[in-house]
């Protein structure tokens, strides 16, 4: 069946696709190559039904274990959560050192191709599905709020994501059309993160209210990359960490960022994105939990869950 509405839980597989950029979101570029994707669809021991839902979206090493312990806690509260296996899908286990193989914009594809699937379900409340991800995933969950992106993936009158609730995104990416969705955003991030540095978030929040956006950034002291999981700070050496310029997502679709001399350098494809990378020298990066950020990051996102989906 194309649709869930036999009420199907476990393994779904549906379509996506595999643009590289946002760029080519927004540009509809015919020959991004379609992509068969598949998700988990977990039930909660007590749900009432119809019951809300999450969709989540794993960071650049896949699928880790303060994942799952969110979703746990999202379970428990009787909200349904839709797992999102973006790498695996792809035969990928990690992007840590490139961020090539799988883009954020193919995750966006593959979260709002779940959505899609998610509304048909007859134990689902369509109106009560929010978005969450960490790191890579965590741009996912913020960038599907912006309303031009969602428009191009699933049309002006598609569903749209009831909350969004990104952890530690990378968020240097400022779009011209500054459209952004109602539905409330909570961003959770450690204030002493080096790999996607919580200033860029700070920076376009100011956008996000302007373009109708409601957000909130929850920011922990000391907390790095990763804050909510229980490993020791670590240092990747080899990982591709934000550098100090933002990216502009023209309304055209164009991506670029500007040098100090006014020079427009185009990002939008992959021979571009490797080339900036290999410039800009933007490698090494903390990774590691805090217990006083993990337990209050835990703490936060549950209360955003019940103040938007719960009743």
């Amino acid at each position: 069946m194309n649709d869930l509405s036999d009420g199907r839980l476990g393994m779904i597989a549906y379509r996506s696709s595999n643009p590289f950029e946002f760029s080519h979101i927004l540009r509809r570029v015919e020959d991004a190559p379609a992509q068969r994707v598949f998700g988990c669809l977990l039930w909660p021991e007590h749900a009432q039904t119809p019951a809300p839902a999450i969709v989540a979206c794993h960071g650049s090493m896949g699928w880790r274990g303060h994942h799952h312990e969110h979703m746990v806690h999202a379970l428990e509260q009787g909200i349904a959560v839709f797992r999102v296996h973006s790498f695996e899908a792809r035969q990928v286990q990690s992007i840590v050192e490139d961020q090539m193989a799988v883009t954020a914009a193919m995750l966006l594809a593959d979260a709002y191709g779940a959505l899609e699937k998610l509304v048909s379900h007859p134990d689902i409340d369509s109106a009560r599905i929010g978005v969450t991800g960490w790191s890579l995933g965590g741009t996912v969950a913020l960038y599907s709020a912006h309303e031009p992106l969602r428009e191009a993936l699933v049309g002006e009158q598609g569903p749209r994501f009831a909350a969004h609730l990104p952890l530690y995104p990378a968020a240097h990416v400022r779009p011209e059309d500054k459209r952004w969705s109602p539905s409330p955003i909570r961003v959770l991030h450690g204030a002493a993160d080096d790999y996607t540095p919580v200033r860029f978030v700070e920076e376009l929040a100011e956008d996000v209210r302007t373009g109708g956006g409601q957000i909130e950034i929850r920011s922990y002291a000391d907390g790095h990359h990763s804050f909510d999981s229980v490993e020791p700070l670590t240092w990747l050496p080899d990982a591709v960490r934000l550098g100090r310029k933002n990216l502009t997502l023209a309304t055209n679709g164009d991506m670029f960022f500007t040098s100090s001399d006014g020079t427009r350098h185009s990002i939008a494809e992959p021979e571009e994105r490797r080339e900036s990378f290999e410039k800009a020298n933007i490698r090494g990066a903390h990774i590691g939990g805090n217990w006083d950020a993990r337990r209050q990051g835990f703490a936060d996102a549950d209360a955003f869950w019940k103040e938007h989906l719960l009743p």
